[in-house]
């Protein structure tokens, strides 16, 4: 037995609506054993399913065939989730605060920079 490829990434909840899964298949973004998947493609169990979501590729194996949507429960039992784990964070320095006066000058310093360079009003 097989499933439509859009259909199925629609089942497991992959997409949120069926037409969202039919065009991320006619954009390229999902792929069937390394081959661009068509929307009508077969899905068979055991196969290799690649879906480029927000921006990054997760990477699922097909456990089990759905024409339905259920629950997120059910769907996670459809699939095997292969995406290896992101890269750790980078963390950021905290935000240093400045000593007072070590910023942009304020207007009375302006007006001793001023007086200094010579040009006193």
């Amino acid at each position: 037995m097989s499933v439509r490829v859009d259909a199925w990434v629609w089942a497991v909840r992959l997409a949120k609506t069926r037409s969202q899964a039919t065009t991320a298949c006619k954009a390229g973004h999902v792929r069937v054993n390394d081959a661009t998947a068509k929307p009508a493609q077969a899905v068979n169990i055991g196969d290799v399913v690649r879906v480029r979501l927000h921006g990054f590729d997760r990477i699922y194996r097909v456990v089990g065939l759905a024409t339905r949507r259920g629950s997120a429960a059910e769907a996670a039992l459809l699939y095997d989730d292969l995406t290896p784990p992101a890269p750790p964070r980078v963390e950021r320095p905290a935000t240093v605060i400045r000593d007072p006066g070590a910023g942009r000058p304020t207007k009375r310093d302006r007006r001793d920079i001023d007086r200094l360079r010579g040009f006193a009003r």
